[in-house]
């Protein structure tokens, strides 16, 4: 179904993943453009909780809506990156492993479905835990600051997202160990 409710906000997400990038543009301090883009990240995070489990709950899960919901997911990865980069918060190395392996891995899934072997890439649990482990670290390194007089997110975002590059390269090694087989199969 196109037009439900899970669908309807996972195309609010991305239409609104703008907006994250035009914070750092308006003419506040950047204190103040930090904490409203990191409400919104966390805001655009939940939504995406939420979509599933309104799919899941009101029995409107979809193909459109399985497809989208992880694009959806990507944009906003890939847009807070980016903005990152260019604040000097994330390197491009960083940026470019999680990046990447987003592509590569999209790319791959695509590939596995066109053969009928998409369920040999389907999402794992060391995906999952890279996506918890970025959806922490964004938001921390989005903010720049200290949390309850104490916490550096700053600090323990760099270390997340770096924990996140590293999962993520072993997310691509696990799901491309996977799909080797067919990869070899169908290679001639």
């Amino acid at each position: 179904m196109f037009f439900n409710l899970p669908n309807l906000m996972t195309w609010t997400r991305i239409v609104a993943i703008p907006l994250l990038v035009w914070v750092f543009q308006w003419p506040l301090d950047i204190s103040t453009r930090n904490l409203i883009a990191t409400v919104m990240f966390v805001l655009f995070a939940l939504t995406d909780w939420l979509d599933g489990f309104l799919a899941r709950k009101l029995n409107q899960t979809s193909a459109f809506g399985a497809f989208l919901d992880p694009v959806a997911d990507k944009f906003l990865v890939c847009a807070s990156l980016l903005v990152l980069v260019d604040l000097g918060r994330v390197g491009v190395t960083v940026a470019l492993l999680i990046i990447g392996r987003e592509i590569a891995i999209s790319s791959l899934r695509e590939w596995m479905a066109q053969i009928g072997a998409n369920k040999t890439v389907a999402v794992h649990m060391i995906g999952k835990l890279k996506t918890t482990v970025q959806m922490i670290a964004i938001p921390f390194l989005i903010y720049d600051g200290v949390l309850f007089g104490h916490i550096s997110t700053s600090y323990w975002g760099g270390v997340l997202i770096w924990i996140a590059a590293i999962l993520t390269i072993g997310s691509m090694v696990f799901y491309l160990k996977k799909a080797i087989p067919f990869i070899k199969a169908n290679a001639k």
